[in-house]
């Protein structure tokens, strides 16, 4: 197959995805199976699209979202 300059989806495992929004796993879970979240089944496990994860915390009106890492994720505020 051909590459034609189009650019590759990135998966996340569903842990990734929890770690990412700070949520349990289960959560995703529920996400993924109420079809808030699209996911891919590859066997038993699941996996998310990045831009998925990007557009569920957009809708959630969550603006300052990054899909990098962020070291100030401390929990505190201010």
């Amino acid at each position: 197959m051909a590459d034609n300059g189009a650019a590759r989806t990135t998966f996340l495992t569903v842990a990734e995805v929890a770690e990412l929004l700070r949520v349990s796993r289960m959560t995703v879970y529920r996400w993924v199976h109420a079809g808030e979240i699209p996911a891919v089944q590859f066997g038993r496990s699941y996996r998310v699209p990045r831009a998925a994860v990007e557009q569920f915390m957009e809708q959630a009106g969550y603006e300052g979202f990054s899909h990098q890492s962020d070291d100030r994720r401390s929990g505190t505020v201010g």
